[in-house]
């Protein structure tokens, strides 16, 4: 894999966790982990194909962001971070 593609991968990643389990109304969590900051389009953009399937922030969602700001060696530890 090409580092371009490896870092268009790691644009946009997705973590759906439930943060209340088995209960009416969960509301699940997001991680939108970014090599670079997020241009403002992408974040709307995501927000609105969300809003499309079904989901709305603050509602049934909550999403979490992280940008490694251009440096890469930070990415292992903001997926980490998001993860937990």
């Amino acid at each position: 894999m090409k580092r371009r593609e490896f870092i268009a991968s790691l644009l946009l990643t997705a973590i759906v966790q439930p943060t209340q389990a088995e209960q009416p109304g969960k509301v699940y969590r997001i991680g939108y982990l970014s090599s670079h900051a997020p241009e403002r389009f992408r974040i709307d953009a995501f927000r609105q194909r969300l809003r499309e399937a079904g989901w709305a922030e603050g509602q049934n969602l909550i999403i979490e962001y992280r940008s490694a700001d251009g440096k890469l060696g930070r990415l292992p530890a903001l997926a980490a971070e998001l993860v937990s």
